[in-house]
């Protein structure tokens, strides 16, 4: 059995910034992919970023240079820092893991950018 929470989400005015987490737990024993999804409403959801065990990453066009991924294999934790944040960013982040072959899925944390 795998968990994954989120955390981090909040209200942030444009140009802010924000610092998700993602943390997973239960019998685990290797994390290969770590991502992390957003769902604006009436859209479907979307890959922003992802990284490997090894540590690669990849950004979604509408991110890069603003976001970045990384992770804690120690802690079995991700993290998404967003800078610059922009109203169209505003979406429920999910974070997504890749374990024994298997995907599993946070709740998901809402991130609102507006003035």
């Amino acid at each position: 059995q795998v968990q994954v929470v989120e955390s981090g989400g909040g209200l942030v005015q444009p140009g802010g910034s924000l610092r998700l987490s993602c943390a997973v737990s239960g019998t685990i024993f290797s994390i290969n992919f770590m991502d992390w999804y957003q769902q604006a409403p009436g859209k479907q959801r979307e890959l922003v970023a992802t990284i490997t065990n090894a540590g690669t990453t990849n950004y979604a066009n509408s991110v890069k240079g603003r976001f970045s991924i990384s992770r804690d294999n120690a802690k079995n934790t991700v993290y998404l820092q967003m800078n610059n944040l922009k109203p169209e960013d505003t979406a429920v982040y999910y974070c997504h893991v890749v374990h024994g072959g298997y995907g599993y899925w946070g709740q998901g944390t809402q991130v609102t950018v507006s003035s």
